[in-house]
């Protein structure tokens, strides 16, 4: 029996390393990951195509019928604060990603929130650069010579956001829902002494056509984890973002500021915001 035992034990063995023997080619064959462009090594352990292959999903539809409820809002997300810095990542900034699909003609820039006027994409793209004169040594007449030239605004410059957004009751759902419906990147305006005027909407982006190519970036995020395959649309859904309330509709069609200042422009914000989180109880109970 242990004769037996033995000379299995062994055809077991030789079966194994049999096995070993020839998957030791197979694993010799993978090799360092290709680049895209051969003249360029890869950045990267491995191909990344998570994000470039997602799908977003399609929102539930909803009936006006269902509407028991609506408010529209405008929010402002200023890149400065904490909670805010994937706005700004050097990798991976919001601004860059919406103006490169402006320029590619993936995405249509708008001069209004209502996304009735939409830009020619060379309008669009004159907005995104800045003409500027300079003083230039000509070296065969050896005399200054004043230069136009033109620059792209650059990411680092658009410091906040402005998002507009409508909450509403679903009588389907019985919840309290919002859907984001435009993102615009806002820029100062100086006068000629580089004193602040006000800041301005360099275009809108219509937020819900905008989502499949949200969802084909990297948002960088403060876990530290490289791997992470949070999108700019991810983080838009999730509402991972801190803001303020600019503006509710009003008859006048007011911001805040027009008639409010100091502590009172953002006592008021805070009560729409309490007032907002309060409506669901206060349907619930009616």
């Amino acid at each position: 029996m242990t004769r037996f035992l033995s000379s299995r034990t062994a055809l077991v063995l030789g079966c194994l390393s049999g096995l070993l023997f020839a998957a030791t080619p197979a694993f010799a064959q993978y090799s360092d990951p290709i680049p895209a462009d051969p003249a360029a090594p890869l950045d990267d352990i491995t191909t990344r195509s998570v994000l470039k292959e997602h799908k977003v999903l399609k929102y539930a539809p909803i009936r006006e019928a269902d509407i028991l409820w609506e408010k529209r809002l405008w929010r402002v997300i200023d890149t400065r604060e904490k909670m805010n810095l994937p706005f700004i990542a050097p990798e991976s900034p919001l601004f860059t990603a919406l103006s490169d699909a402006i320029g590619n003609g993936d995405l249509t820039a708008y001069a209004d929130d209502g996304f009735s006027m939409p830009m020619k994409k060379d309008d669009a793209m004159h907005l995104l650069s800045r003409t500027d004169t300079v003083i230039v040594r000509n070296m065969e007449t050896e005399q200054d010579e004043v230069k136009v030239v033109t620059n792209s605004i650059n990411w680092e410059n658009v410091k906040r956001f402005r998002i507009k957004e409508s909450w509403y009751f679903d009588t389907n759902t019985g919840t309290l829902r919002v859907r984001i419906l435009g993102i615009a990147p806002l820029l100062n305006v100086n006068d000629e002494s580089g004193n602040f005027r006000y800041e301005q909407p360099l275009f809108w982006i219509h937020y819900p056509t905008a989502r499949p190519l949200l969802a084909s970036h990297k948002a960088i995020m403060h876990g530290g984890n490289y791997a992470s395959t949070m999108s700019w649309e991810d983080l838009f859904e999730m509402r991972y973002f801190a803001s303020h309330i600019l503006k509710e509709n009003n008859l006048q069609d007011l911001r805040l500021q027009d008639y409010l200042a100091g502590e009172d422009l953002l006592l008021a914000s805070e009560r729409i915001e309490d007032d907002l989180f309060n409506r669901e109880h206060d349907l619930w109970s009616w």
